[in-house]
């Protein structure tokens, strides 16, 4: 006998703002942990083939970690403030134009659900009564595709992208500087495989996703950018660079 699921208990479609916001902060985040974890793993592998001093590669893991951290919430902080910045002045737009030609603004909406399939007389009905509950709201996410009720906040996503390289980057970093030397290169590469793995794999599943070939992009362009940096690195520390 075929089991169906319960009332209550269906897993439920992924509809709403609220998952278009749980997809931005996902990519924020991964992102953030993915370039934490491969930037500062292909920098201290590179140090670590130009020299086995353990200073040293502390010392540039670190300046990775905070230089990385810092940029990638700087760029996430202007890159979200300019989109909100475009959003607020969309929502102001649609704001005065609803206050200076509401039936205009009734028909158009009435025009848009008409298009996506409903009845001239249902679009109709369907417009009245968002316009009634909420007009802006109404108008903006079915002419913009914009919810005014959550906007991204510019500060939250900096603050997770700095979290999230800075998380990304401790493991390499913990990983070649604790490790015994003739052990710290194989540790590291698996350490940092297996973040990628994680990370894949968690991107994926929030995203409801395939995760294999998230799996398999990080993980070989982790790979790729260690086995590229410890080749410059090696190169440079056998030339006395």
């Amino acid at each position: 006998m075929k089991n169906t699921p319960a009332e209550g208990e269906n897993h439920p479609e992924p509809h709403a703002g609220g998952f278009a916001a749980r997809l931005n902060w996902l990519r924020a985040a991964v992102l953030g942990a993915n370039d934490g974890i491969v930037s500062t793993a292909g920098l201290v592998v590179g140090v670590a083939g130009a020299t086995a001093a353990r200073s040293a590669i502390l010392t540039a893991g670190l300046a990775g970690l905070s230089a990385g951290s810092l940029a990638m919430a700087s760029g996430e902080y202007v890159s979200v403030s300019s989109q909100r910045d475009s959003e607020r002045a969309l929502l102001a737009r649609e704001r005065r134009e609803l206050a200076e030609a509401p039936h205009a603004e009734l028909a158009e909406l009435a025009q848009l659900y008409q298009a996506r399939g409903l009845t001239p007389g249902l679009a109709r009905q369907v417009a009245e009564q968002l316009t009634a509950h909420d007009p802006l709201a109404a108008h903006a996410e079915a002419e913009l595709g914009i919810d005014p009720r959550q906007l991204t906040s510019p500060w939250h996503a900096a603050g997770a992208s700095f979290l999230s390289f800075a998380g990304g980057a401790l493991l390499p970093l913990l990983a070649i500087t604790i490790v015994p030397s003739a052990a710290r290169l194989a540790v590291t590469f698996i350490v940092v495989l297996a973040a990628l793995v994680a990370t894949g794999v968690a991107s994926a599943t929030v995203g409801r996703a395939p995760r294999v070939p998230a799996i398999v992009r990080n993980v070989l362009g982790g790979a790729l950018a260690m086995g590229v940096t410890y080749g410059i690195g090696s190169l440079a520390g056998a030339a006395g660079i």
